[in-house]
């Protein structure tokens, strides 16, 4: 009974049948002519057998693209991730040090770190743009020679 192609069908069938005539789209199988014309059938469909024949000559499911491994925790880049606590320590020990000497020179400790820590970001994110190989190398070199003759 429940197989039935007289069962009626609610919202959220209607909305499954277009993500998978969606798939089928993206996957090429359709022209946008057809694309239309199905997507007309399945919001006009009242009971699941209006939805069978929007679906009866293409394959039953679609194969999904393989999903981007996960960053390993090793390539993430352990100076990068330690840069924030490294800020935050440099204020306490600012604040620590200007209570204890009365003098205000330790906050220039502050921006200083946040150079340093900034320029540790900029590296990795050069890194990850070109690549780690020596190819990513060769390229940076080339970058730090250009600026330093554009600053001279």
């Amino acid at each position: 009974m429940a197989d039935s192609p007289d069962v009626r069908i609610g919202t959220a069938e209607r909305e499954q049948a277009m993500q998978r005539l969606s798939e089928h789209f993206a996957a090429g199988r359709l022209s946008v002519a057809e694309f239309d014309e199905r997507s007309g059938h399945i919001a006009a469909a009242v009971t699941r057998g209006d939805l069978a024949p929007v679906f009866a000559d293409l394959p039953a499911s679609v194969p999904t693209a393989p999903e981007p491994p996960e960053p390993s925790e090793q390539r993430s880049g352990g100076r990068r991730e330690l840069a924030a606590p490294i800020m935050g320590l440099i204020v306490l020990l600012a604040l620590v040090l200007f209570f204890t000497t009365h003098t205000w020179v330790w906050f220039l400790m502050i921006p200083a770190a946040g150079i340093v820590t900034g320029g540790l970001r900029q590296r990795h994110h050069e890194h990850r743009i070109l690549g780690d190989g020596e190819r990513g190398d060769r390229i940076l070199e080339r970058r730090q020679r250009r600026d330093r003759r554009r600053r001279h």
